[in-house]
């Protein structure tokens, strides 16, 4: 039979099957001589021990599409990055840095805009036609306007059939449209410990939630700090896909785009075609790399 891997705590995996059941099994010795992990995500075939008490073996990992370090999950489809338009007010300097990190480990991102009803429609599309312009899906949303053109819909079947990783800063409301997207999905995370009768784990671990067919997704611990790191200041510039259009026309092969002659980005930014608030970000970034590269 196979299936996928929700939750692995203790050497024990818990895998959803295509029937809906969720079995509880042990991976095979011979993936340890293999040096050989489970991962959360991982496509698996398995034996079953019991039907009744829904035990079972894992003997076969699936090939991989990719692996994420940050989350730990593997399969991963596309990541959905979630901020508030107010309260808490957007940093636009840490979804810059979560698109690059996602970028490097060549995963698909959404970025979802929450909290649409504390601020009016043209704050809202504003801030949409700057991450539109520079290629990104972008989709508004309010959990509270429970309308037809509230967003819920739209990003639901954006993640259908896929396997999504959702992250964002605390106080985005991320909760509360994971429960919409999900029917109260994530208010339901503890069973799989209360069905086995192991207690409560305390200790935060991967885990992908179940939301129907091959519908998966992930929450992730919210965050208030991401750094750019392991890349070059020059490489930097590569991870802002607005800049590329004009590369090439600069005077200099190599342009960093910040203190060299002629151009053709600056210019473009000073025409208003590229985004101040992202250039901003792009400046900062690139002076945290040169001075850590100084160290």
């Amino acid at each position: 039979m196979e299936g996928k891997i929700l939750k692995g705590i203790g050497g024990f995996y818990y895998v959803h099957v295509t029937e809906g059941d969720v079995y509880e099994c042990k991976a095979r010795g011979g993936f340890r001589n293999k040096n050989i992990k489970p991962a959360v995500g991982d496509d698996v075939e398995i034996d079953i021990i019991d039907n009744k008490r829904l035990l079972g073996n894992i003997v076969n990992i699936l090939p991989r599409t990719n692996k994420l370090v940050r989350p730990a999950v593997a399969n991963v489809d596309q990541a959905v990055i979630i901020f508030a338009l107010a309260n808490p007010e957007p940093n636009y300097n840490l979804l810059d840095r979560f698109l690059i990190m996602m970028d490097r480990q060549d995963v698909e991102t959404l970025i979802c805009l929450n909290k649409s009803d504390l601020v009016s429609e043209e704050t809202a599309k504003d801030i949409k036609s700057i991450y539109e312009d520079c290629g990104y899906r972008v989709v508004i949303c309010s959990t509270r306007q429970k309308t037809p053109d509230d967003g819920i819909e739209e990003l639901r079947g954006l993640i259908h059939g896929k396997t999504t990783v959702f992250a964002g800063p605390s106080g985005v409301g991320k909760s509360s449209l994971l429960n919409s997207l999900g029917d109260n999905a994530i208010a339901r995370t503890g069973e799989l410990s209360e069905k086995v009768m192991r207690g409560k784990h305390t200790t935060r671990h991967s885990e992908l939630i179940s939301v129907g067919g091959s519908t998966y997704i992930m929450d992730t611990p919210g965050f208030t700090s991401l750094y750019v790191e392991d890349m070059e200041p020059e490489q930097l510039k590569d991870y802002f896909p607005e800049f590329a259009p004009y590369q090439s026309d600069c005077r200099f092969n190599g342009c960093v785009h910040i203190n060299e002659p002629d151009c053709r980005v600056k210019d473009k930014l000073n025409e208003g075609k590229i985004s101040r608030l992202r250039y901003n970000n792009y400046i900062q970034m690139y002076e945290e790399l040169k001075n850590k590269r100084r160290w």
